[in-house]
């Protein structure tokens, strides 16, 4: 009997804090709405997300210099790409071809070399 009752007051306890949650929230997104904060946040957020690769850290991943030869940068590349797809390391791989892609349009840019 008395865990019968126990289990009722802690469903019931949690049904009015699961509401009481969902009610805070919808109210600090009103708040915020009023406020310009999420449109704010928003925009943020979105900047962050589309921030580019800058060529010192793409230099960086693929471990060359800023007067390393763009031949030098695609073994590089190339040896880099290869590891990782073999080991399976997709993050990696990812940033190694973002890398690459930034220092081909850094390279292009000077009339170094294109890509192949």
């Amino acid at each position: 009997m008395a865990a019968k009752i126990l289990a009722n007051l802690l469903v019931m306890g949690s049904t009015i804090l699961g509401r009481a949650f969902i009610q805070a929230y919808r109210q600090a997104l009103a708040n915020a709405s009023k406020s310009g904060v999420a449109q704010e946040t928003i925009q943020n957020t979105m900047r962050k997300g589309a921030k580019a690769m800058t060529e010192q850290e793409a230099r960086q991943i693929l471990g060359v210099s800023e007067g390393t030869a763009w031949e030098e940068v695609l073994k590089k590349y190339d040896t880099l790409f290869q590891n990782n797809a073999k080991n399976g390391s997709f993050y990696i791989q990812s940033k190694v071809q973002r890398a690459k892609e930034c220092l081909e349009a850094a390279y292009g840019g000077k009339g170094e070399g294109t890509a192949s």
